[in-house]
């Protein structure tokens, strides 16, 4: 009341200056009861929008939304998905992705981004600023910025020595300030880039909120590196020295005998593995025991990296191939159904026995895993080995382990290919749930073909995941190998291919391998019957989430480019296939994925999936990228990068 008292009393006062000061303060007033407003309203997105609620249904260059429940393939449905809120056509963030997104009713546009204005506050559920872990430590907000190792954080803003995405534009609500540690994404602990050229990241020693002071004497994982002076069993018996000579009972771990084992005076010890360190007594009746000791709270510093192939038995294999070799899917660690067992992360901490995954927690010859079959108590698992790489220049391509169907239906039909029958198709995987986006082709142990189309050129390389070794779109399989985008490059004309750099080569085996690269500016002649493959939409007829694979003839741009077919749409650099008369052709989410041609018994890849009018229409056929005009650009990009 006060306030309206002293506005009447400016705005209606004898004096110019007065009022021009009561209209400026009206004005002020209105400009925060606006942004006031805006705030109220859901339009803006809090952190990367997955709570948005709002009614944008435009995307950022104009494209209507389509509804959630439209009658298509596309895999976020409100059916399958009730907790994401996916109201009529109104952008959402289901999958963790960037920034809120829509299906769009552009052909031409499967999916985009929409430009949905930033909240200006926090939201109100923001976490606190933890200065201590819980959980896996994504509160966390102290100053800790050294890795467990030693080595200094980079900071986040900066893209040196290493280059990536973890910014906070595209992390936001991340705390990701200055050089401290954090987990912007859902990692087991907080974690940095490092300032060492050689080390990319390591994780952090941050301390846990619920832990107490780190006791004096204690063990890592099993105690085989125990060397602290505690010598009185878990019963109360005093232990007897390790060189102690007695006639009584042969002791078979003496100082003289095992060196490397530190068997000092009568301190507890684990010179055999065993689950935790121990002694002999000098109670006659008591031959040996196990000793009491505290476990430390705290990582060993050498604790072993988490390999994600197999080096040696596999005892250090920190993957998720959780699968056997047989194909059985893998029990639970911390599940005594179907199998009963003591494999657990208590009896074996420091092993890795998380989720499902196969591990060697015994010394075996590799990873296994219990089974959920009650009839197979367990079986070893097909890890690959970290030392199969071959050099390049001595691997074939071309030529599959496994002959392929040669299908002559369609794949939106529905032709399920031989498991491992194209072992150069990747599948292109975007945001946190890893998604498969686009297809795409190996050319080399560490350099994928693709399309443009499906990359954001905005987007870090690290958004990106490429799934090799695979069959099934879920991509569940103990053959698949997982491999993060290190780099992107867009071919400089504009034209609808880029090449991907694995951070690290795939391993060439009978699931993996490439494609052979055409000669330069090869012209395949019309009528040649090619292959084109693809984890894409199959309008409902079946097939769904398994590679399917189609063969279909090359027709020559000049006919391809007539009006009753793609009416001169077609550049030099493209190249249609395709049955004239429909019903055979490539489709969405088949995109950058391969056309090959068989050539003197080797597939060559002579096509990267593009674009076309629709599906297996008559007179549309599909359009593909010429591989043979960019075998330079590709010989080149992959020699200086």
């Amino acid at each position: 009341m006060k306030n309206a008292v002293l506005l009447y009393s400016l705005l209606f006062s004898s004096n110019m200056e007065v009022q021009k000061t009561g209209l400026l303060f009206c004005l002020f007033l209105f400009s925060v009861f606006l942004m006031d407003y805006t705030e109220s309203t859901e339009d803006c997105a809090y952190c990367r929008g997955e709570a948005y609620r709002g009614n944008i249904s435009i995307t950022e260059s104009g494209h209507t939304c389509q509804r959630w429940d439209f009658d298509t393939k596309n895999k976020y449905k409100p059916s399958n998905f009730p907790k994401k809120n996916l109201e009529e056509n109104y952008c959402r963030n289901p999958d963790g992705s960037l920034r809120p997104w829509c299906y769009t009713t552009n052909p031409s546009k499967r999916r985009e981004y929409c430009s949905i204005p930033r909240c200006r506050t926090e939201p109100a559920a923001i976490v606190p600023e933890h200065t201590c872990m819980t959980g896996d430590g994504s509160s966390y907000r102290g100053t800790i910025s050294v890795t467990k190792s030693g080595k200094t954080c980079q900071s986040w803003t900066s893209q040196t020595p290493h280059k990536h995405g973890r910014t906070p534009e595209k992390y936001p609500c991340k705390g990701l300030v200055e050089n401290f540690c954090r987990n912007p994404d859902k990692d087991k602990a907080p974690w940095c880039f490092t300032t060492n050229p050689k080390t990319r990241w390591g994780y952090c020693s941050v301390p846990k909120c619920e832990d107490q002071p780190e006791p004096e004497d204690c063990m890592y994982c099993r105690g085989d590196d125990y060397r602290g002076n505690i010598s009185i069993t878990e019963s109360g018996h005093t232990c007897q020295r390790w060189d102690f000579d007695t006639q009584n009972f042969e002791k078979k771990y003496k100082p003289s005998k095992y060196p490397e084992k530190n068997l000092e005076e009568n301190y507890c010890r684990n010179p055999d593995g065993e689950s935790r360190p121990w002694c002999y007594t000098t109670n006659p009746s008591k031959h040996w025991e196990y000793c009491s000791i505290p476990r430390c709270r705290t990582e060993p510093a050498t604790i072993v990296p988490e390999f994600t192939c197999m080096t040696g038995d596999g005892s250090s294999y920190r993957g998720s191939t959780s699968v056997t070799r047989t194909g059985k899917t893998c029990q639970s660690w911390t599940s005594q159904t179907p199998h009963k067992h003591d494999r657990t992360a208590k009896n074996y901490p420091c092993k890795g026995l998380e989720e499902n995954y196969c591990r060697n927690p015994d010394d075996d010859k590799k990873p296994w895993c219990f089974t959920t079959d009650p009839e197979t108590r367990w079986e070893y698992c097909d890890v690959p080995k970290c030392d199969d790489q071959s050099k390049s220049g001595d691997l074939k391509c071309g030529q599959p382990a496994r002959e392929p169907k040669s299908c002559l239906w369609r794949v939106v039909g529905g032709c399920v290919s031989k498991q491992h029958s194209w072992p150069w198709q990747i599948s292109l995987r975007e945001g946190p749930e890893k998604s498969h986006l686009c297809g795409g082709t190996l050319i080399h142990p560490q350099w994928v073909l693709t399309a443009v189309h499906c990359l954001e050129v905005s987007a870090s390389p690290s958004f990106y995941k490429i799934f090799l070794g695979i069959h099934t779109e879920h991509g569940s399989e103990s053959s698949k190998q997982e491999r993060d985008v290190f780099k992107m490059v867009m071919e400089p004309s504009g034209a609808d291919i880029a090449l991907l750099k694995l951070d690290r080569p795939a391993v060439i085996n009978d699931h993996v391998s490439l494609a052979c690269l055409p000669e330069k500016d090869y012209i395949v002649p019309d009528g040649t019957e090619c292959f084109v493959t693809g984890w894409g939409e199959t309008n409902g007829t079946g097939g769904e989430g398994y590679l399917k694979e189609t063969s279909i003839p090359i027709i020559e741009n000049k006919i391809c480019n007539r009006p009753s077919f793609l009416n001169g749409l077609i550049k030099d650099h493209e190249m249609c296939a395709g049955h004239k008369k429909g019903g055979t052709d490539s489709c969405q989410g088949d995109s950058g994925g391969p056309l090959v041609c068989k050539a003197q018994n080797k597939f060559v890849l002579q096509g990267v999936t593009s674009w076309g009018d629709d599906c297996a229409q008559a007179m549309k056929p599909g359009v593909y990228v010429r591989v043979s005009k960019f075998v330079s650009w590709i010989e080149k990009t992959m020699k200086e990068n």
